[in-house]
């Protein structure tokens, strides 16, 4: 009965030291959008021209921002980085909720960027959305009041 416990204890250890020197180095995909170099999850709002950055590990994402447009346009630009995976996506809606802006960017495939001006729509707070879908590498995007 002694040597039966002994045994029993033993393998509690053993097991329970298995368990512990296991790590969790596996975390889970991550994606990272910067707008004006600061770092937001949802609902923030800009002024002005927006620089934006973004990265990830293979994490899919969405960020939405407000950004104050004095025009009826706006002019844009995004571009990632030529090994990337995954897609970027950016949509754009007017202080009305019309699209004026839905374009994609699929990584290691060409294009690897993408420029111009939004189609017209009504002046005031716009919303810009950010999604990465699966997405290793990093990239940027810009706007600034058009016309």
């Amino acid at each position: 009965m002694k040597f039966f416990r002994t045994s029993v204890l033993a393998l509690i250890v053993v097991a329970s030291t298995a368990f512990v020197s296991c790590s969790d180095d596996d975390t889970a995909p991550m994606v990272e959008v910067k707008v004006n170099n600061i770092v937001f999850d949802n609902g923030d709002d800009f002024n002005g021209d927006v620089d934006g950055d973004f990265t990830g590990d293979g994490g899919t994402a969405t960020r939405i921002f407000d950004w104050q447009n004095n025009l009826s346009t706006a002019d844009y630009n995004a571009d990632i980085t030529a090994t990337t995976d995954g897609t970027f996506k950016m949509v754009v809606k007017d202080a009305d909720g019309t699209v004026v802006l839905d374009k994609s960017l699929s990584g290691a495939v060409e294009p690897d960027s993408y420029s111009g001006v939004t189609a017209s729509g009504t002046s005031g707070l716009w919303t810009v959305e950010i999604t990465l879908t699966s997405f290793n590498g990093d990239g940027s995007f810009s706007l600034s009041e058009g016309n």
